[in-house]
């Protein structure tokens, strides 16, 4: 199991790492699922992305409070509400499906809302 808790690290973190370069794909999720890997993997691989000095405070934060800071939260809902505007308008959806994708991301989006904010530095 090490093996494959290993590679699904590396391609969570790959995966993670393109999501920097690139609007629609977030960083921060696939992170925290490369260090869940990596602690059941790689006590080097998970201490290295805990102590990276761009991501490991965010990812340190999650882990410790499930703190996710404001700025991440405003980004989040803002990627999302023009995710379903793009949605809405380019492909005129019926109204099932319209409140179904809707409910698939207010969900998220409730919950990304409700969590603690990290302590101020």
């Amino acid at each position: 199991m090490r093996i494959v808790y290993l590679s699904l690290g590396w391609l969570l973190l790959t995966i993670g790492i393109l999501g920097a370069f690139m609007p629609i794909l977030p960083t921060t999720p696939f992170l925290i699922m490369a260090v869940a890997c990596f602690a059941r993997s790689s006590p080097r691989l998970e201490a290295w992305l805990l102590d990276h000095p761009r991501f490991g405070g965010p990812l340190r934060d999650w882990r410790e409070r499930g703190a996710i800071p404001r700025r991440a939260k405003i980004a989040a809902v803002v990627m999302m509400s023009i995710s379903y505007a793009f949605f809405w308008f380019v492909t005129s959806p019926p109204g099932l499906r319209a409140a179904i994708v809707a409910a698939v991301m207010i969900l998220p989006a409730i919950y990304v809302v409700t969590r603690p904010e990290p302590p101020s530095a």
